[in-house]
């Protein structure tokens, strides 16, 4: 193998996270290589955004272009597993009526998108290199990677930022990742032609319909496909007893609405995925020489779409880690506190709503949404990633829990029954087994 090639910046993962640190640090004029494993585009779950996405990309630089390829998104349905209600929230309803519109994109298309785009800012871009061991010491990292012909190659860097997705690459090495006990999901998901969409402008909306064992997506894309997809608790996939795509159509069939939807649909390629083990977060996300950003740090469940906002809005607040490192490393510490205080800060909000959201009380004020203490603008901020909103915004996300808590003391039967239901829909269920099993990040 060669002499290390020398770096300011190693970045391991060419998805959102990765592509838009090497982005911003390229234009700081730092020496930045972008390490992906796969070969652009390739296939990705997580094709929902956020408005809260459109600043970033106008940031970057790219906001037209994911203009071009994204299905308009307003807002979305929500469809209840009991009856045949409807609930269409929109997100100008929050505290900034000007963030009313996000997309449904390909992530393949997105993630070359802003891999080429660090590229066309300075950064080096290598696709088909597998980062087989990063070794840090007093002075940087020399990080080995394994090429698609089998060649290898090593950088020697000052700083390390891993945005390896699920593959968690620092979080592997340190062993630091550690599993959610309070959220065990797993997922089932393909993509269908001539599926019945809503009408008119909510056409792009994401529906998210209850079942029995857990939630669906229905997500409408640009080019005519729509995405659809179950995440249930793990017991459920492990209950297994015939083919994947057998097994999802059953599932299909639980919600009514969603198989009314498909009922004239083709399933793209034939193809069904399935993927366990959802939600996980390492112990820390920084470190001397190296910051964990994305779903290298941690992955919550999908279901409000915060999963790329998270990550991108993870690589600005890290590339403002890395510069104080590599300029001010007095102020390092400082900032690294900072930086682990944000990493938490989103998933945080987003998980005390997804740990409860089979709750019978948050179904019920997800379908019938009052603005009471303003509870249902500081939801549709969040759900909007319109996060920026100081006091106002946090008081009415605590009145929201607030009445959520008083409902549910009010029917505490309910409320014990959920939540004996809950632990046992949690229960470890051990490894799954499966055919066709992908990243979600």
């Amino acid at each position: 193998m060669a002499s290390p090639q020398a770096c300011d910046v190693l970045v391991i993962g060419g998805g959102p996270a990765g592509s838009s640190v090497a982005t911003l640090l390229a234009r700081q004029g730092r020496q930045v290589v972008l390490l992906e494993k796969d070969h652009h585009p390739r296939f990705h779950i997580g094709e929902s955004l956020l408005p809260g996405n459109r600043e970033l990309f106008e940031a970057l630089g790219v906001k037209e272009e994911v203009d071009r390829i994204g299905m308009p998104k307003f807002g979305i349905e929500f469809v209840p597993p009991d009856s045949d209600a409807r609930t269409y929230v929109e997100f100008r309803e929050g505290w900034n009526p000007d963030k009313g519109e996000a997309w449904q994109v390909r992530r393949s298309e997105l993630d070359e998108l802003l891999f080429r785009n660090a590229a066309r800012q300075g950064a080096v871009t290598l696709e088909g290199a597998t980062v087989r061991a990063v070794d840090f010491d007093a002075e940087g990292a020399t990080v080995q990677a394994r090429l698609d012909d089998g060649s290898q190659r090593s950088w020697r860097a000052r700083f390390v930022v891993d945005a390896s997705g699920r593959q968690t690459v620092l979080a592997n090495k340190f062993k630091s990742k550690q599993k959610n006990p309070a959220h065990n999901s797993t997922a089932l998901f393909g993509h269908f032609r001539n599926a019945r969409r809503l009408p008119g402008k909510r056409e792009g909306n994401i529906s998210i319909c209850w079942f029995e064992h857990g939630w669906f997506w229905f997500i409408p894309l640009a080019d005519g496909t729509t995405s659809v997809g179950a995440v249930c608790w793990a017991y459920y996939l492990k209950a297994r007893d015939k083919p994947l795509k057998d097994y999802f159509f059953d599932t299909i069939a639980m919600c009514p609405e969603l198989h009314d939807r498909l009922r004239d649909a083709t399933l793209v390629d034939d193809q069904v995925h399935a993927t366990g083990n959802f939600a996980y977060s390492s112990t820390h996300a920084t470190g001397e020489r190296y910051v964990m950003l994305g779903d290298a740090f941690t992955f919550i469940d999908p279901m409000f779409s915060s999963g790329v906002y998270l990550a991108m809005r993870s690589a600005f607040n890290g590339a403002e880690l890395v510069a104080t490192a590599l300029d001010r490393p007095a102020d390092y510490p400082a900032a690294r506190r900072k930086l682990e205080q944000q990493m938490r800060a989103g998933p945080r909000d987003y998980s005390w709503f997804i740990y409860r959201v089979t709750n019978p009380t948050i179904r019920d004020m997800f379908m019938h949404p009052k603005n009471m203490f303003k509870v249902k603008q500081g939801l549709m901020s969040l759900l909007a990633a319109d996060l920026q909103h100081g006091l106002p915004y946090r008081f009415s996300l605590f009145m929201f829990k607030a009445v959520y808590y008083f409902v549910s003391v009010l029917n505490w039967r309910r409320t014990y029954a959920g939540w004996k239901r809950h632990r046992f829909n949690i229960r470890d269920m051990g490894a799954l087994r499966g055919e066709t099993i992908v990243n979600t990040d």
